[in-house]
C-alpha cells in the first residue's frame, strides 16, 4: 500500500478530492495532512473524513527537523501540495528526492513563480486576456514552480470571462485529474 502525505495551505478541496478517491484503494492512502495555517479549513476536513492533521510553524519547516521528521516517521511514497503556498525547504526535497509534486492553477512556465497562486493567478490571466488556460501537476524544486512538469489540462478563456469564472473552471480541472495523475505516478 502506497502512502500518501498532503501539505495544504488553506480550504482543503483539492485535500479532501485525494482523500476521497484513495479511501477505498487497494493501492494507495492518504495516511497524513500537514498545514502551515493552524486556522485552515483543511482541518476541519480531515477531521470529518478521519485523516490524521497537523499544523505547523515557519520554525519547525525551514530552521528545524520537525516536519522533515513528522515525513520520515510517516514514510511517504508521495508527497503531495495541494495549495501549499510556502517554498518547500531543501532538506526534506534532499530528503524525498522526485518524491514532491505540487498542482498549480496555470499552464506554467506561464503565471508561475512567487505571489503566483489563486486568484492572482487568474486575475492575471483575464488581464492579459488569455484565450486558454489551466493546470499543471510538476515535481518540486528549490525554485516556485520550476519543477519538471508531469500533466497538464487546459480550458478556454472566453472573451468576457471573470476571475471567478476562470477559477471556477480551474476547480473542475483539478478536481477531474489530480487524483487521476497522482494514482498513476503511484503505480507507474
Amino acid at each position: 500500500m502506497k502512502r500518501v502525505v498532503i501539505f495544504a495551505s488553506g480550504s482543503g478541496s483539492n485535500a479532501e478530492n485525494l482523500i476521497k478517491f484513495f479511501h477505498n484503494s487497494d493501492n494507495a492512502s492518504v495516511v497524513q495532512v500537514l498545514t502551515n495555517n493552524p486556522h485552515a479549513k483543511v482541518l476541519d476536513r480531515c477531521k470529518k473524513l478521519n485523516v490524521s492533521a497537523l499544523s505547523f510553524n515557519r520554525i519547525a519547516f525551514t530552521k528545524t527537523e520537525d516536519v522533515l521528521n513528522i515525513l520520515k516517521s510517516s514514510n511517504p511514497d508521495l508527497i503531495i501540495l495541494a495549495g501549499f503556498l510556502w517554498k518547500f525547504p531543501e532538506n526534506i526535497l534532499n530528503q524525498f528526492p522526485n518524491k514532491v509534486i505540487n498542482i498549480h492553477p496555470a499552464l506554467l512556465p506561464k503565471y508561475g513563480g512567487k505571489g503566483m497562486y489563486g486568484m492572482n493567478v487568474h486575475e492575471a490571466v483575464v488581464k492579459n486576456k488569455e484565450t486558454e488556460t489551466g493546470i499543471t501537476i510538476h515535481y518540486v524544486n528549490e525554485n516556485y514552480d520550476e519543477g519538471a512538469i508531469i500533466f497538464q489540462a487546459k480550458c478556454d478563456v472566453l472573451p468576457n470571462d471573470s476571475a471567478q469564472d476562470v477559477a471556477s473552471k480551474i476547480h473542475e480541472l483539478e478536481m477531474e485529474y489530480f487524483p487521476k495523475v497522482v494514482d498513476q505516478l503511484l503505480n507507474g
